[in-house]
């Protein structure tokens, strides 16, 4: 495909409002806009993005450093939209909100009669913990929900220090909201002062922890009253018991009780589907240098830039033209850059782009029957080939050079 055919417009300056250094190289070569739109190089990258995720390799390929879950991939950026809890030591991986740690339950203790408690303005575990002079771990927190489905009141209690996750309750009872007042009310419930115990009509949720905590503080659902001493099994029961609680960065990873990170990253795959825009993306952040995008061979959308530089007796733009039919006919992908540009504006756009292989076709090596060669991502100097302007041996030289 011709430069002036996909209608690249590059920039010299970083956009004002790049948030990160990928951004800014795919808004100055020319993929993105400003407002993050694709341009027509960057469908381009984007359909040969497309065609390579046929393979079976596809993500391995790009190089990229990824994390993957079960059914995900995800690209750790500082940006990114979906947070995700990762072991280093395992290669454990999973969405924050779904992520599995490995829990300590407190030392056993003796089940103690429990007690009905004056707790005045403690409408809140912070504010429990702190009149009663107790550890957090030591309260039963409690939140209340309605199913959409059916309308039905559920009944949530996690341990007091940790913090529930909606996903996983949603995964374990189906699509919730918050329950408004009349549906606390008609349950038994008192906000702010709730317990599962003695409700009426309600699905109780319990944290998988609940059972082996003795002696926790709930509310009594009575204003301003708590209960010491309550115990799962003894004072009540639940329909569902399990895993409800969120990560924290540090807790033990479940499969090999190393820390958990918390990581901000971007979502690349998924079981059945790839996000094409973030994988450009990632590429940009991973492959780039001073100059401009190193993109890989197996991400980039166009295997070699060629430009022709003007010469004063020879008609370098001819033999380029013949070279680019060569290259098309040998199946190799190629951009050709055939503006009557000053050659320094060429090689700087070249190296914005980055296409992995650069070919010039200058008068001193004609001269010589040469063109030059140069890898994108090599710092050495342009590789002179006197074999290259052999129609027979194009493809063959550049595939070696491709994939050799």
């Amino acid at each position: 495909m011709k430069y002036t055919d996909l209608n690249i417009q590059t920039q010299r300056e970083f956009p004002n409002n790049a948030r990160t250094q990928g951004f800014g190289w795919l808004v100055r070569a020319g993929y993105l806009t400003r407002e993050n739109d694709l341009l027509p190089l960057g469908e381009q990258a984007i359909a040969h993005l497309q065609k390579a995720s046929e393979n079976a390799d596809f993500i391995p390929r790009l190089s990229l450093p990824t994390v993957a879950s079960d059914h995900e991939t995800f690209f750790p950026l500082q940006t990114g939209n979906v947070e995700i809890a990762h072991c280093e030591s395992c290669g454990y991986a999973n969405r924050l909100e779904l992520a599995q740690f490995k829990k300590t339950p407190l030392p056993r203790e003796e089940e103690l009669p429990f007690e009905k408690i004056l707790t005045p303005e403690c409408h809140t575990i912070e504010a429990l913990a702190y009149f009663l002079n107790i550890p957090k771990e030591k309260t039963a927190k409690a939140l209340m929900f309605t199913r959409i489905s059916d309308g039905k009141f559920v009944f949530v209690v996690v341990r007091g220090d940790m913090t529930l996750s909606e996903a996983k309750l949603r995964n374990a009872v189906g699509e919730i909201k918050l329950a408004d007042a009349e549906a606390v009310q008609k349950s038994g419930a008192e906000a702010g002062f709730a317990s599962p115990i003695g409700l009426k009509d309600a699905l109780i949720v319990v944290d998988d922890l609940i059972p082996h905590s003795q002696n926790l503080v709930a509310g009594a659902n009575e204003a301003e009253y708590h209960l010491k001493n309550t115990n799962y099994g003894r004072d009540y029961t639940a329909e569902i018991v399990t895993d409800l609680a969120l990560t924290q960065n540090g807790e033990a990873c479940a499969n090999c009780g190393n820390p958990l990170t918390i990581q901000s990253s971007l979502k690349l795959t998924t079981r059945s589907e790839f996000d094409f825009k973030n994988i450009l993306l990632a590429l940009a952040e991973t492959h780039h240098d001073d100059k401009g995008l190193t993109l890989p061979i197996s991400a980039a959308p166009f295997n070699v830039y060629l430009m022709h530089v003007p010469g004063k007796t020879l008609d370098t733009k001819a033999k380029a033209e013949e070279i680019y039919i060569a290259l098309q006919s040998g199946g190799i992908a190629v951009l050709f850059d055939a503006r009557d540009e000053r050659a320094g504006v060429k090689f700087n756009d070249a190296d914005l782009i980055g296409c992995p292989l650069r070919i010039t076709v200058g008068e001193k090596a004609l001269q010589n029957g040469m063109v030059e060669l140069k890898r994108r991502a090599s710092n050495a100097g342009a590789i002179a080939f006197d074999r290259l302007l052999n129609v027979n041996n194009i493809s063959e030289l550049l595939e070696d050079n491709l994939y050799g």
